[in-house]
């Protein structure tokens, strides 16, 4: 039986090294905040996750995840990211009676105002720039059988740098199937299937003069043409195991294999020690990715009313020569 378990982990992870050779495709994608994972439980476990997740955080990882849920749940994350840059994310799912479960969310990227810099003003012109990113989805996922779940959603996207803005919308799609043996289940999921975007606002006016040597041909107002680009697709593919060590203690195990469009194939390890489902303690570690490596947090969960819980959660992120990432989230069930 253990043999069987770890090959089907061993699986997951082999398009990871395989793809050693392979030109990474960085920066040929936008909308990079679509990247940015959410619930520090998750960053913890090394982002190993599209089988463990089980939460109003499925609305990310898995969208067939949200078929745990229960009843209600309201969850919120915060992370302090690199460069002065802060992402919140807000999510609320709902089960509806047999009719399957019903999540939206809202993701917001932000940063402070930068000083706007010219080649004549290179120590600034006195005035300044924002840019921000948001993404709102809508999401459903319901049992098809007693070992198999399924669920979508659909995001629209924006973008904003100084006056310019970009638009666009994308889908969600992910399966979670319990295989019979034990605990062990095997998650998929495709994120941010979408058309391309494109900048475009009024600051891409210019006036154009094809003959200024000709007087008798005045200027004419033009627009500049943006380059499009595309979102930011990725296909997961993981595995879970409990591990019991009697009636209070329970290791969780996962692993994780991704493929995203714009960088090499990746994987992730995970684990989360449980006490009682009360106390937990995680660690993770990303493979094949540039900076992201070691994560590790904790989290706990207590009643605060007679049918509501509240869940706090902890994770720590190192990114090498950038540093590190604290990620905060707090989830209530009702």
């Amino acid at each position: 039986m253990m043999k069987k378990i770890c090959l089907v982990l061993a699986v997951a992870l082999i398009g990871v090294t395989a793809s050693a050779d392979e030109f990474s495709k960085a920066g040929s994608t936008g909308a990079q905040f679509l990247k940015i994972g959410v619930g520090a439980r998750y960053h913890a476990m090394g982002e190993a996750s599209v089988a463990v997740v089980n939460d109003a955080y499925s609305m990310y990882w898995n969208p067939a995840g949200m078929t745990k849920i229960i009843s209600n749940e309201l969850a919120f994350t915060y992370i302090d990211y690199l460069l002065d840059v802060k992402l919140n994310y807000l999510s609320y799912t709902k089960r509806i009676n047999d009719l399957g479960v019903f999540g939206v969310s809202a993701t917001i990227l932000s940063m402070d105002d930068q000083e706007i810099t010219t080649v004549e003003e290179p120590d600034g012109t006195g005035e300044t720039y924002s840019a921000s990113s948001y993404a709102l989805q809508v999401g459903y996922a319901r049992d098809l059988t007693a070992q198999f779940s399924f669920g979508a959603s659909f995001k629209i996207i924006g973008e904003k740098i100084y006056n310019e803005r970009a638009y666009g919308f994308a889908f969600d799609f992910g399966t979670l199937m319990y295989t019979g043996i034990n605990s062990l289940r095997i998650g998929m999921n495709i994120s941010n299937m979408g058309p391309e975007m494109k900048f475009d606002g009024p600051d891409l006016d210019v006036s154009y003069e094809p003959d200024p040597s000709n007087p008798n041909q005045d200027p004419f107002n033009s627009r500049l043409k943006s380059e499009p680009y595309d979102l930011p697709l990725i296909f997961r593919i993981g595995a879970a195991y409990d591990f019991m060590f009697g009636e209070d203690m329970k290791l969780l195990m996962s692993v994780e294999a991704k493929h995203p469009n714009d960088n090499l194939q990746q994987g992730a390890l995970g684990a989360e020690l449980a006490w009682k489902d009360h106390y937990f303690l995680r660690g993770g570690y990303k493979l094949n990715y540039e900076e992201e490596g070691l994560g590790f947090g904790g989290g706990f969960i207590t009643r605060i009313t007679g049918e509501t819980d509240l869940s706090l959660d902890y994770a720590w992120v190192d990114f090498g020569r950038l540093n590190s990432v604290h990620r905060f989230s707090a989830s209530l069930v009702f």
